[in-house]
């Protein structure tokens, strides 16, 4: 299926992936100043953002690999940066376990996938779930603080300082996404168990208060190529590029470096 991609500036190619129940939206805070020296390319998953869902497509992470490589041939991108979060931190895993020769570095940012036990069911819903009723009014309840901590303290302990755009982008994009329940269906029961040479530059950061992904039970280090490195960010939770997108963008910065 054909995906909706957006491109921002000229540069070497950074591709953008973001989480289960997200969109393309999550990127607005780091792209102003990714664009002046990259071309920064966002893509919206299956039933999610702009993109139509398709249920005849599979939703596990491998074969959403292989759905966003067939995309960026499409745009013409063989060689590119990729980073992603949450579900699209493991689905640039994939890409770089699937053809490490087309991908120059990779970040991942509070990626799925690297847990030792894998879910076999579903968890808490609560985040759609309060989406979906607010989304009809979002624009005037997210200028509420109460209601803007019931829908991200458990997501960053920074959450009072979200602007109002993007709680609106993140309510929106979570009620949404069609293909939240496919995506979460198609992960159980498995976990990233892939292998990405040293050819392939990695980094993995993550946020000291990650509630979604917490270190003791999904942040398997071992499960991670060898020769990554690892950050964790101080006051930090499961969307670092929220939190603290100057310092996503060193990071993302000092990979297109090396790889150069």
């Amino acid at each position: 299926m054909k995906l909706v991609t957006e491109q921002f500036g000229i540069g070497e190619p950074v591709l953008l992936i973001h989480g289960m129940g997200s969109a393309a939206t999550a990127w607005k805070l780091i792209i102003p100043e990714l664009r002046k020296t990259n071309l920064a390319i966002t893509v919206d998953l299956p039933g999610h953002g702009k993109s139509p869902m398709d249920f005849a497509q599979p939703m596990d992470p491998q074969s959403l690999a292989e759905l966003v490589f067939r995309n960026m041939d499409e745009l013409g991108i063989d060689k590119f940066h990729v980073v992603g979060n949450s579900l699209g931190g493991w689905v640039a895993l994939e890409m770089a376990a699937l053809k490490p020769e087309r991908i120059k570095s990779l970040l991942g940012i509070a990626p799925a996938g690297l847990w030792l036990t894998p879910f076999t069911t579903r968890t808490s819903a609560r985040t759609r779930v309060l989406s979906r009723l607010v989304n009809p009014i979002a624009p005037f309840t997210v200028h509420f603080e109460s209601l803007r901590k019931l829908g991200f303290e458990s997501v960053s302990p920074l959450w009072r300082n979200f602007s109002h755009q993007t709680c609106l982008d993140a309510t929106r994009a979570m009620a949404n996404a069609e293909g939240y329940y496919p995506a979460w269906d198609a992960m159980l029961k498995k976990r990233f168990n892939g292998k990405i040479p040293k050819t392939v530059p990695t980094t993995i950061i993550f946020g000291d208060a990650d509630n979604s992904l917490p270190a003791q039970s999904c942040q398997e280090r071992s499960l991670a190529p060898a020769h990554a490195k690892w950050i964790i960010f101080s006051e930090c939770g499961h969307a670092p590029m929220w939190d603290h997108p100057e310092e996503v963008l060193i990071e993302i910065n000092n990979l297109i470096g090396i790889s150069n």
